[in-house]
């Protein structure tokens, strides 16, 4: 096996157990390595791998067999999208547990994007009351966000990811060269969260953003490799802290309260996550502008580095009433009263319910019917 052009590796840290996300380069290829690298964090001798139709043609042969000599390997095949990331599809992998004998023994595998990952990791807390699995991200999204930290779960009609539960992968092999095959718009959604990160953590590394991010819309491996380690190691410090989202793990939301509204509204599917989070993150960005704590220049600048990552700054045209309506299904609802992330500077994010609703309502305005 050629050695890999990036290879890195951390621990997250959690009240359940640790666990290795393995940053690295060419481990899809055909010689078994993805496999041998999750091998050792496979409990049991049973294994259900669960991907979509997309990802299936690209990665899953090779995985299987690299498995199949020692442990009893089964399938599971989930239509793509968004719009699948409910209780049907979360049946069909319980069916297959079932049709299989499997035990509490058994391993489940995600090997996909964020909707996978989700999915595969609420049906693991839930089958048979919580068996392993591990995480195979293979878009960037999931690499450097939803694959970590262990929250699972699925859509429901009302409101975005309202049903799931807090269950740790074993481990997480991030391979950038499934990249490769990542269309230009998905890359770009994954983006989104990577700008995140900075915008409520770091603002040098928003700077190293605005010079590498034409390397990462290019796949430069290595560059997205790098991206991908440090917002991995934002993550795991913030999981570290507040594993079940009780506090600063909440920060890792910006941009979500206002991007849930434009998923549910728009339809599931219809706008990718991190496209719906960018336009989020300028919401919330205004928002922050009219409360006195951004300059019209952080602003500009956000939004600057959005349009180079090719994502929209502007939200669809939602009725105020409507907008309000459903950020009032927003888990981070409490009392009655909606919370949001907001930036206090860039690099600096607070979780706050003392702003004023004509404020809000001024916001959406700007882009509403």
């Amino acid at each position: 096996m050629a050695t890999p052009l990036f290879y890195d590796s951390l621990t997250v840290r959690t009240q359940s157990h640790d666990y290795p996300i393995v940053i690295t380069e060419d481990a899809t290829s055909k010689d078994g390595s993805m496999a041998k690298q999750i091998a050792p964090y496979i409990s049991g001798r049973q294994v259900l791998i669960v991907t979509n139709d997309t990802v299936a043609p690209l990665y899953l042969t090779a995985l299987e067999e690299g498995l199949a000599t020692d442990f009893t390997v089964k399938v599971c095949v989930l239509p793509d999208g968004e719009q699948y990331k409910n209780q049907s599809s979360i049946d069909k992998i319980y069916d297959a547990l079932m049709a299989a004998h499997f035990n509490r023994d058994v391993t489940l595998i995600a090997l996909g994007g964020g909707v996978v990952g989700d999915m595969t990791g609420f049906a693991a807390a839930s089958f048979m009351r919580g068996v392993n699995f591990i995480q195979i991200p293979t878009t960037l999204l999931s690499q450097v966000d939803s694959s970590v930290g262990g929250k699972t779960g699925i859509n429901h009609a009302q409101g975005k990811n309202m049903i799931g539960a807090f269950w740790q992968p074993k481990m997480v092999l991030a391979d950038m060269s499934t990249l490769k095959t990542l269309p230009a718009r998905e890359l770009s959604a994954g983006i989104a969260e990577i700008i995140k990160y900075a915008l409520i953590m770091d603002e040098t590394f928003l700077t190293w953003l605005e010079i590498n991010l034409p390397a990462m819309m290019t796949l430069d491996l290595a560059v997205l490799g790098e991206a991908v380690k440090r917002c991995c190691q934002y993550k795991a410090k913030v999981v570290a802290q507040d594993e079940r989202e009780s506090g600063v793990r909440a920060l890792l939301n910006f941009g979500h309260t206002f991007g849930h509204v434009i998923e549910t509204h728009q339809g599931y599917g219809n706008w990718l996550h991190g496209e719906a989070v960018a336009a989020g993150m300028m919401q919330a960005a205004e928002l922050s502008q009219k409360m006195g704590w951004l300059t019209h220049d952080e602003v500009d600048r956000i939004k600057n580095v959005l349009m180079l990552a090719n994502l929209p700054t502007t939200p669809p045209a939602i009725d105020i009433k409507t907008a309000l309506d459903l950020m009032g299904h927003d888990k981070k609802v409490k009392h009655g009263q909606i919370r949001l992330i907001l930036l206090k500077s860039i690099g600096s994010a607070i979780l706050t319910n003392d702003f004023d609703d004509q404020l809000l309502s001024d916001v959406w305005s700007q882009h509403s019917v």
